[in-house]
């Protein structure tokens, strides 16, 4: 029989706790709109492995961009950073484009690629991303015969921004520094908690 929570060193589920409550605080403004997904939300299990996972995922982030895009918890915490800077309209542009790519009706993904266009693109438009004039245009044409490749160009130079300008900004934001000390403390004390963990027989 497995052994329940109160097994676990108090310590262990105190460093937890706050690691969350941390965590929550980071990324309270976090939630994204229903064009980009659910990606905003965060998972947490109630078992110490999962603060590990975590802990190594929050720590991959500072290795590289792709390593944060390809997290669904970097993706939101990103995406709260961002917000505190105004600038939040390059990643869910960029995230609009990855949910575009998957779609594989026709009339959809011209309906789809409109609505983006409208929404990132135009000059003037409400979330409009920072690209050139060139590129704006192509894309423009583009859309004359949507395909799933039709943001590609405007997608990337987004992306290429995003990487050089605002991803070290993140690294270096106060709330991240403090978050990557919390995981760096809770992957420290993983190895002294290990033997807590519950044994199935």
């Amino acid at each position: 029989m497995c052994r329940t929570l109160s097994a676990f060193p108090t310590t262990c589920l105190e460093r937890a706790k706050e690691f969350k409550t941390r965590l929550g605080i980071f990324l309270h403004k976090s939630e994204l709109g229903s064009d980009t997904g659910s990606v905003g939300k965060f998972e947490w299990g109630s078992k110490h492995s999962k603060e590990r996972n975590f802990s190594e995922d929050v720590l991959g982030w500072r290795e590289s961009f792709d390593l944060l895009l390809s997290s669904k918890n970097g993706v939101a915490a990103f995406h709260a950073f961002l917000k505190t800077e105004f600038s939040e309209e390059n990643l869910e542009f960029w995230l609009a484009c990855e949910e575009f790519k998957k779609i594989r009706s026709a009339t959809k993904l011209a309906s789809r690629a409109h609505r983006i266009f409208e929404e990132f693109i135009r000059s003037e438009a409400p979330k409009e991303v920072n690209i050139d004039h060139e590129t704006r245009e192509l894309t423009r044409t583009n859309l004359q015969a949507a395909t799933a490749t039709c943001f590609d160009v405007a997608q990337g130079k987004t992306r290429t921004l995003m990487e050089k300008d605002s991803y070290p900004r993140f690294l270096k934001s106060p709330a991240y520094q403090d978050l990557a000390a919390q995981a760096t403390t809770a992957s420290a004390s993983a190895s002294s908690c290990s033997l807590a963990e519950p044994l199935c027989t």
